[in-house]
């Protein structure tokens, strides 16, 4: 089953929600940073179970541990459905609960909006790009590897690919053959933390890494490639063709294409 997560902006906060028994769920820390500005939501989550006896209670009921797409792959986070994030919204001193209460009835609308008309889904994310002031060619690309990059992880899932570790292994082995480091190496040189590293991936970056997770995906399919070690085999030599490209590439303009910008600091070009 694919992964359909998304990201939406509520006061330029982003929050993370995925799709569950056709309901969206949201990443609950996620939430109580928008609503608190707290420095570290877990603890804040913690403390606010803590306080809220009924809430601990029913803590079972509202909350669902869900696989969310990461820059690493799938990982499991604790969400909560639109009844469950106003049961915790209940809880949080916050002035900004009460808008935060219309952005969610506005998302549940945009979602029957979107079942009615998948395309808007596209549009949405597109539109969420160019808000946050990405330029439309540098979209286009990565909403390509958007497609790409979920096309490869159902591979994988149908191929043997069960834990959240499987994806990061799988993926730090393209992005260590295409750019020469793992995806935690290059977050750490663009001086980025929780942020989704292809979103600081410019044009090239972006392309590379297309074409190392595209590669991937047909050597899959045309050598039928089945469990971790074969698949991990597979996603080396993905890696290695975009990295070979890459290093031409690097030779012609002279200069290399690993680069340690990133979007909050310098406009991507």
């Amino acid at each position: 089953m694919k992964i359909t997560t998304q990201v939406a902006l509520f006061k330029k906060k982003e929050i993370r929600r995925t799709l569950h028994d056709n309901k969206w769920w949201f990443v609950i820390t996620d939430v109580i940073k928008a609503l608190t500005d707290s420095e570290n939501a877990k603890q804040y989550l913690k403390n606010l179970l803590n306080r809220d006896e009924e809430l601990a209670k029913g803590w079972v009921q509202i909350e669902h541990s869900l696989s969310i797409n990461t820059a690493g792959g799938p990982q499991k986070v604790l969400c909560a459905n639109t009844e469950g994030i106003f049961r915790i919204i209940q809880s949080i001193p916050s002035p900004k609960a009460e808008p935060f209460k219309r952005w969610l009835a506005k998302v549940g609308y945009e979602r029957i909006q979107e079942i009615e008309n998948p395309e808007l889904a596209t549009q949405r994310t597109r539109m969420l790009y160019k808000l946050k002031g990405y330029p439309d060619d540098w979209i286009e690309k990565r909403m390509r590897g958007i497609s790409i990059r979920e096309e490869l992880t159902d591979e994988w899932k149908n191929r043997g690919a069960r834990e959240a570790k499987d994806f990061e292994i799988l993926t730090a082995e393209i992005s260590k053959a295409t750019f020469g480091v793992t995806p935690k190496e290059y977050k750490e040189l663009k001086g980025l933390k929780r942020e989704n590293l292809r979103d600081h991936m410019d044009d090239f970056e972006l392309i590379f890494t297309m074409l190392g997770e595209r590669s991937t995906t047909e050597i899959h399919r045309n050598e039928d490639s089945r469990g971790i070690p074969k698949l991990k085999e597979d996603a080396h030599i993905g890696g290695e063709i975009a990295g070979s490209a890459k290093k031409k590439l690097e030779k012609k303009l002279g200069r290399s294409l690993v680069s340690s910008k990133n979007f909050k600091n310098k406009r991507l070009t």
